[in-house]
């Protein structure tokens, strides 16, 4: 939502105020500019990436219109399935839930939760993870060194679009030159022309410059930041089920491993101690 309102909050801005200033829009509708710049931009894009990343980018894109990908019942709900994971081990043992991680959607346990489980990153992490625990072979400071790395490739991959999305930015204002510069070079050869027809041409060129600009700072730029955060968000949920596995194989038990999770989150997410243990306890009941 805050891509569409911002999207026309600039528009609005930017051309209502040509308008108010006496400009008239029909000069600023150059589609030759626009070919010119979009095209080569498009282009570099494609040039610059691998198919991997382009399809990431326009999965990505669209998914900003939606808004935060994660929500504090994305975290409510992932707190009470470790919460329930946890305590499912302390009273039936570490074997109790190898049918669970082996096949998580047929769980009756994760199918409770259905914000985390339509996370697949998540949840293979959490089951990747809780596997290697059942098996027993790694002690917790093995097991939080190989998550980091883990983290930090997946980290990595998620910044991809938003890298790629940043570099189309960077180019634009270059694009818009090139296409300011053929216009002028096109003008130039109407230069024995009626002034009316000279001048339209400049205009035209100019425009080049402009749009450059306008698409690289009002809308391009932006959503590279957009989906850098959204990448940014992934990673601190990860970052939220990791502690919590530590916090239960260092032998703390559900309540506390889970409270663990709950100091990791961002403050905005962040439910107090008291709306946390009341909603562990519905989930329990439950």
């Amino acid at each position: 939502m805050n891509l569409i309102v911002g999207s026309l909050i600039v528009t609005f801005s930017v051309f209502g105020g040509f308008v108010l200033h006496g400009g008239q829009l029909l000069a600023i509708w150059q589609p030759y500019e626009v070919l010119i710049i979009g095209g080569a931009a498009f282009g570099a894009f494609m040039i610059a990436n691998p198919n991997k990343v382009i399809g990431k980018v326009f999965k990505s894109i669209p998914a900003l219109m939606g808004g935060a990908k994660y929500s504090k019942e994305h975290y409510m709900q992932l707190l009470a399935l470790m919460f329930e994971l946890f305590g499912k081990i302390r009273k039936e043992g570490l074997m109790s839930i190898e049918a669970d991680i082996e096949d998580p959607n047929a769980s009756p346990l994760f199918s409770k939760y259905p914000k985390v489980v339509s996370d697949h990153h998540a949840v293979d992490f959490i089951c990747d993870y809780m596997r290697l625990v059942v098996g027993g072979s790694m002690n917790a400071f093995e097991l939080e060194n190989l998550m980091d790395v883990e983290l930090a490739t997946h980290h990595e991959e998620s910044e991809e679009p938003s890298h790629a999305v940043n570099r189309v930015a960077d180019a634009l204002p270059g694009f818009g030159i090139v296409a300011a510069v053929l216009g002028i070079v096109n003008t130039m050869g109407s230069l024995d022309g009626p002034i009316e027809v000279i001048g339209a041409k400049v205009a035209a060129a100019l425009v080049g410059t402009f749009l450059g600009i306008l698409l690289a700072y009002g809308f391009v730029g932006p959503m590279s930041t957009a989906l850098e955060r959204r990448a940014q968000e992934e990673a601190k949920f990860m970052a939220c089920i990791k502690v919590c596995i530590l916090a239960n194989i260092q032998g703390y038990n559900p309540p506390v491993a889970v409270e663990f999770g709950r100091k990791a989150m961002a403050s905005d997410m962040r439910p107090s101690f008291q709306e946390l243990e009341t909603h562990l306890r519905n989930a329990k009941e439950g």
